[in-house]
């Protein structure tokens, strides 16, 4: 529907809206004037608009203020006519939007009467939804309650019947894989009878437990059986105890868990019978190896293989073969007897050795090297020192001990087990070494089986095994007294020596020396990683008992100088032999070099007072001239003779000296460095006596008799090169 006009309702024949009809005319140009106008706060305006630039103009173009804004009045009004004309032609258009709002009033309206409707509905559904929930939570835990009742009384079911195919099973069938399965389902029925005490209310326990009962007794008995069966089985000869273990029972291990829950008499029956026949099958492999091992035993030292005893009462000048040199030859000293106590050894690396290094060689291998095999070696005719047998027998006694732990605390599930079980073989192995050990005279062996037991310590230690830990302190405790015994005995052969006896009139070093330094030698290397202080405690004693022996031995010579070369010999020989030890001598070689040291000055004194006594007699009684009295002042007679005297045989004295360092010295290298010490020596009192002979008046006289010091020097360096 259109809207009619307004301006068309009034006047048909104007165009335009006549303002001036309402409004009349307005008189603008009228002055208004007032006589309460207050002119207060007018210059404060003036000068508010000073800077105004519209006034600025205004005032500029000499137009009246008054005039002005009747002009902008007039302006505003016929704007403000304008925008009424404007809404006037737009009416039309107001009117529609106006019906269009009432229309999408009404709509509205409806549509708030659907929604009403809907709500409403929707809040009957939310309660019956609520109602069904409440149901299906009802129907749930009844579902719930249902499902737990079903599953309780079907696992009753399960562990309380005895289905006929485990009967057949227990009853007929052979022990096998399938066995240990149905034992255990058998082990959990019993159980869960004894265990549960609403089971033992119900009804039907009364008839299945008389049935559970008898499958028990059957399947002890047949367990027991079998079990019995399969350790006679290790009886048998030659059987290989540890893989007849592992592959075999260890399979059936259920069986013994089976019994010691169930039939706790039968399972110690059953313990019992593997102990007596592990510890009587162990004593018995025991006692065949070190028989056979006895076979191939080489004596190294007797109670008269001693440092002090005289080589003759030995019976050594009349033992027959290499097998006497070579056990000779380790008696005292350490050698390759070391070996056996590396890592890392190669016996074919000491294929190149002499004859009886390259036997030696063989002697020994690494610590924890498998077990010597008797017949093999018997085989061959090889013989072996004590400790080799040792090692062998220890490391076949751990090795067996580490197996036989680890087995009964898996099967057994016991560690107490094992020390029944190895009551026979150590009680075996301890008679064998006893009665070694109190005929063993050998102190380096005796040693290097402390070693040992030290490093199969350190193995057990390693596999985390403590069971021999007990066994091993007490070998340990039974060697060591042992080898203060055998220690003790060579001290007191030093020190009870027969002088007389031992004596031989000949300045080269002793045997009794050499046997001290390598007995000293070994036992310091043995020594180096431990640092055992009562062993150098009683190595410093026998350093003394040797050291007062070889005084002893000296005096017996009628010249001090054999007695200072005799000594000095030995001494050289002690350090010479410590140094190749390789272990860097220890507090001894020390001493001995201070000792030689000084000996060697004592003899550097004796040998030029033998070919130079009056030089060396007037250089030393006669001080020097510039704090000698006048009294003590020397003279041509004095000083020429000994001039001419050296001048004439200095040379021929000095070619004795090196002929006798060179018959008095085993050590080439020691001698050499002795003439030198004694040339030396010799240059410094004719140094000293020419400086005497210059310093006496009309000493010039002199000159033509005196030996150049450069001549001197070419005669020292002659016989340094040739020596």
């Amino acid at each position: 529907m259109e809207a009619v006009p307004a301006a068309e309702a009034l006047d048909g024949h104007k165009d335009r809206f006549d303002l001036g009809v309402f409004v009349g005319d307005l008189a603008l140009d009228e002055e208004v004037t007032s006589d309460d106008e207050s002119l207060e706060g007018l210059q404060q305006e003036l000068d508010d608009c000073k800077n105004d630039q519209e006034v600025a103009n205004i005032l500029a173009n000499g137009v009246k203020l008054r005039e002005y804004t009747k002009g902008v009045e007039n302006n505003i009004r016929q704007i403000e006519l304008d925008s009424i004309q404007d809404y006037i032609k737009e009416s039309e258009n107001l009117v529609s939007l106006h019906d269009q709002i009432i229309d999408c009033d009404n709509i509205l309206s409806q549509m708030e009467t659907v929604l009403t409707g809907f709500q409403t509905e929707i809040g009957s559904i939310s309660s019956e939804i609520k109602v069904l929930q409440e149901k299906s939570m009802d129907m749930g835990l009844k579902l719930k309650n249902r499902k737990a009742a079903e599953s309780k009384l079907s696992k009753f079911v399960e562990d309380i019947i005895v289905p006929p195919r485990m009967i057949g099973i227990i009853v007929d069938g052979e022990v096998n894989d399938e066995y240990m399965k149905t034992l255990e389902t058998l082990s959990k029925k019993i159980k869960f009878i004894d265990a549960d005490p609403m089971v033992k209310s119900s009804k039907a326990l009364k008839d299945v437990q008389p049935e559970v009962e008898r499958l028990r007794q059957k399947a002890v008995s047949k367990i027991f059986e079998f079990v019995i069966q399969k350790f006679y089985a290790l009886r048998k000869p030659k059987t290989n105890i540890q893989i007849l273990q592992q592959s075999v029972l260890l399979k059936y291990k259920y069986t013994i868990i089976f019994l010691k829950e169930h039939a706790k008499e039968i399972y110690a029956e059953v313990r019992v019978a593997y102990i007596d026949t592990m510890n009587k099958v162990l004593s018995a492999h025991f006692r065949a190896y070190i028989q056979a091992l006895e076979k191939l035993q080489m004596d190294i030292a007797t109670s008269t293989d001693l440092l002090g005893v005289e080589t003759r009462s030995t019976g050594f000048l009349f033992s027959i073969g290499k097998e006497s040199l070579k056990t000779r030859s380790s008696v005292f000293a350490l050698g390759e007897r070391i070996n056996i106590l590396k890592d890392l050894f190669s016996q074919t690396a000491k294929c190149n050795y002499s004859s009886v290094n390259s036997v030696c060689a063989f002697w020994y291998q690494e610590i924890d090297q498998p077990a010597l095999i008797p017949h093999i070696a018997e085989a061959k005719s090889q013989k072996y020192p004590y400790e080799v047998l040792f090692r062998s027998l220890q490391k076949l006694l751990i090795d067996t001990a580490t197996s036989e732990y680890l087995f009964t605390d898996d099967f057994f599930g016991e560690e107490s087990i094992f020390h029944d079980i190895f009551a026979g073989p150590i009680q075996v192995v301890d008679e064998h070494f006893n009665a070694v050990l109190l005929n063993c005279y050998d102190a380096i062996g005796i040693m290097l089986m402390i070693r040992i037991i030290h490093q199969h310590q350190l193995i057990m230690f390693r596999r985390r095994i403590p069971c021999l830990d007990s066994y091993l302190d007490k070998v340990n405790m039974s060697l060591w007294p042992r080898f203060k015994m055998v220690f003790d005995l060579h001290l007191n052969s030093l020190r009870n020596a027969n002088i007389k006896t031992l004596w031989e009139d000949d300045v080269h070093p002793h045997y009794v020396t050499r046997r001290y330094a390598e007995f000293t030698a070994s036992l310091v290397h043995l020594n180096v990683e431990h640092g055992d202080g009562q062993l150098d405690l009683n190595l410093e004693r026998l350093r003394m008992a040797i050291e007062d022996l070889l005084v002893k031995l000296a005096k017996m010579f009628s010249k001090p100088k054999l007695q200072t070369i005799f000594l000095i010999n030995n001494y050289d020989l002690i350090i010479a032999i410590l140094k190749e030890a390789g272990t860097e001598g220890g507090k001894a070689q020390l001493y001995f070099e201070e000792v030689l040291k000084s000996n060697i000055a004592i003899y550097v004194e004796e040998l030029l007072q033998e070919h130079f006594s009056d030089l060396i007699r007037f250089v030393k009684t006669r001080p020097a001239d510039e704090t000698a009295t006048s009294s003590e002042k020397v003279g041509i007679p004095e000083v020429e003779p000994l001039v001419k005297d050296f001048a004439s045989r200095y040379k021929a004295a000095i070619e004795l000296m090196h002929k006798d360092v060179i018959t008095s010295f085993s050590n080439f290298l020691c001698g050499m460095e002795i003439l030198r010490a004694a040339l030396a020596q010799l240059l410094l009192y004719y140094t000293r006596l020419t400086e005497c002979a210059k310093r006496i008046n009309g000493g010039s006289a002199l000159n033509k008799d005196l030996v150049s010091i450069s001549s001197i020097l070419f005669e020292i360096k002659k016989y340094s090169r040739t020596f």
